[in-house]
């Protein structure tokens, strides 16, 4: 269930960390967010997926064995769905808990937008 509520969602139904407007997804918004703590380790974390990443193109292109090529998809998958997991538990701590503090449509927002983010992550 989406709120309606101009000051809780953005135009596409994301609600931000402090209830202000997103005007599109992927645009910045001033933190500080469930992450901020540990954006350095974040990055270097992504780096490292990010080389796993490249390393199958690698792969492709000095035609390595099929099944050794999945196995290192399985593994730059695994990587994404652990780092996933990680900011969604921030997420929750930091963006979804200041939310049911204050009550209301944002709390209700916040809920919903985590509950689809679950949702998104679980077809994956």
């Amino acid at each position: 269930m989406t709120t309606t509520d101009p000051a809780v969602t953005s135009a596409t139904g994301a609600a931000s960390c402090h209830g202000e407007d997103l005007p599109q997804a992927g645009t910045a918004v001033p933190g500080p967010h469930g992450y901020s703590k540990q954006k350095d380790q974040h990055l270097k974390r992504l780096r490292r997926i990010e080389g796993q990443i490249r390393g199958l193109q690698r792969m492709v292109e000095e035609d390595v064995y099929c099944i050794d090529i999945l196995t290192q998809v399985s593994a730059g998958t695994k990587a994404l769905q652990s780092f996933a997991l990680q900011l969604l538990e921030e997420h929750l701590r930091h963006c979804v808990a200041q939310a049911a503090r204050q009550g209301g449509a944002e709390a209700d927002a916040k809920i919903a937008e985590a509950t689809a983010a679950i949702a998104r992550l679980l077809r994956t």
